[in-house]
């Protein structure tokens, strides 16, 4: 997978959004795509949480390492044996779902890893936000960018009712599910015109999804 043209800022990017939706008594979590751990180094000192990471980039792991109680550098896939039994309060998956071969597989495994209680917290990019629809449905055009929707190491794509009927196959229950980064453009408002406002998820970047088992 090529991650050298990713942005600045896409290790260190806080997700300050996603705290919203992180329970209140949260002690333990695992943040998997930690990045250099600045999400959930920023929910360890403000929450006192003890926090775990896994990160696929060797050299942005090891920063989160300074950072997170510890840190997994690799695969997720390769690590979920080792991640303690109904353990977790708390585990995030800040657009990484869509990177993997089989996000399937990873979820169903990573569930016996909650706690009684735990929940998994997860943002997924929306395949139908306006301007990827766009360019899919009226431009006839699929192409693969740097970043963004359209990222070239996206090998999985969502809309919000897939990822709600994703979950819920895979036997857990969706506490709160709703679309997040909502753009400021008027053109989702002009596309909904003739389809009398009924796709007006085409607004949202990202769904934010909680569940539990």
């Amino acid at each position: 997978m090529d991650y050298d043209n990713k942005p600045d800022n896409y290790f260190n990017n806080a997700r300050h959004e996603m705290l919203d939706f992180l329970p209140e008594n949260t002690k333990t979590l695992l943040d998997v795509g930690c990045g250099e751990g600045a999400f959930a180094s920023f929910i360890k000192e403000k929450y006192q949480t003890e926090t775990w990471g896994i990160e696929l980039m060797k050299e942005e792991g090891e920063k989160a390492e300074k950072l997170l109680d510890k840190v997994f550098i690799g695969e997720v896939e390769g690590f979920i044996d080792e991640l303690p039994d109904n353990y977790f309060d708390a585990i995030y998956f800040n657009d990484v779902l869509e990177h993997l071969v089989d996000p399937y597989m990873v979820l169903e495994k990573i569930k016996s890893k909650l706690s009684k209680d735990g929940v998994i917290i997860s943002s997924i990019p929306n395949m139908r936000y306006h301007s990827a629809l766009k360019n899919l449905v009226l431009n006839k055009n699929w192409e693969y960018e740097d970043h963004g929707i359209m990222d070239k190491t996206h090998l999985r794509f969502f809309t919000g009712k897939s990822i709600a009927n994703m979950y819920t196959r895979l036997g857990y229950k969706i506490i709160t599910h709703k679309g997040i980064n909502k753009t400021k453009s008027i053109k989702p408002y002009l596309y909904n015109l003739p389809l009398f406002f009924t796709a007006m998820d085409m607004r949202y970047l990202q769904y934010a999804t909680v569940v539990k088992r």
